[in-house]
């Protein structure tokens, strides 16, 4: 998977993970709040790997 990709599907990871939270936050669903939460950690975290793949690639780029 590209760095590009993961930071694509680590946004859209984010976004899902703060509707889930609103709705938890809306309805008292605690479960459901919790489950925001740590989807957005995915998110964050894919998009982390994203950068360092693009940073990577880039630095490779130069040294060729």
């Amino acid at each position: 998977m590209s760095g590009t990709t993961d930071k694509i599907k680590g946004m859209a990871n984010e976004a899902a993970g703060n509707v889930k939270q609103g709705l938890g936050k809306l309805t008292g669903d605690e479960r459901l709040r919790a489950e925001g939460l740590a989807q957005e950690a995915k998110g964050d975290a894919q998009q982390a790997v994203g950068d360092l793949k693009n940073k990577i690639k880039d630095a490779a780029g130069k040294n060729l």
